[in-house]
């Protein structure tokens, strides 16, 4: 099996759609991610894309664009078809210097296997692609776990939204963190080791968006 973490298209919104529904109330409607794909100046959509058709991916290291940062960085693995079941997705806004994670979710038969941090780190990186100073997220009060995985990834509490959730009034914590050399140490660290653990094709942190 071989996984591809790639720019969202027009063909991929029907499979979203679904997750979405099954995840979130009320869900984004089709033509909200029409819009977010073809006419957002700012939006960067990614889905996780599982495609067991293709063969293993190489397993040697290759140069990628965070290797300024870290020498050598793996990830970078060459195209997929994305022909593959989507198992979660993700949006990034990048709107002046701060990049906003807008959504992510995996399919609720998919959890516990550590798609939601490859998206996180898909979206991570991808706001480093885009030089952005901080990157900021709201996430339930309840939903520790996530809270968790943002905490590993440097996120902390900057602030609590009353009534955020529309479907039943649950407040969100506002979470952030600054992109500074720290930060951006540590997370070469948590890419690299999780490419280790889950050997992905990474698409979409490193290149230019496309509108189709």
């Amino acid at each position: 099996m071989s996984m591809t973490l790639r720019y969202m298209r027009l063909s991929d919104i029907q499979q979203v759609a679904t997750i979405d529904a099954s995840c979130f109330e009320p869900p984004w409607s089709s033509d909200s991610y029409a819009f977010e794909i073809k006419e957002s100046t700012v939006s960067h959509m990614v889905v996780l894309d599982r495609c067991p058709e293709l063969p293993p991916p190489a397993t040697q290291r290759q140069n990628g664009w965070l290797s300024q940062l870290s020498g050598l960085l793996r990830g970078h693995r060459g195209p997929s078809n994305g022909r593959g079941d989507i198992v979660g997705y993700g949006g990034l806004w990048k709107i002046e210097g701060e990049a906003h994670i807008s959504t992510i979710a995996t399919h609720p038969n998919c959890r516990g296997n550590g798609f939601g941090e490859i998206l996180l780190a898909g979206m991570f990186g991808k706001a480093l692609r885009l030089n952005a100073d901080f990157i900021v997220l709201e996430v339930r009060v309840s939903n520790a776990v996530a809270q968790s995985l943002y905490q590993k990834y440097g996120f902390s509490r900057f602030g609590r939204r009353r009534n955020y959730y529309r479907s039943d009034n649950e407040d969100a914590w506002e979470m952030r963190v600054t992109l500074d050399v720290e930060t951006r140490r540590r997370f070469i660290r948590l890419y690299d080791e999780l490419v280790d653990k889950h050997d992905f094709r990474d698409t979409y942190s490193w290149k230019a968006r496309s509108r189709r």
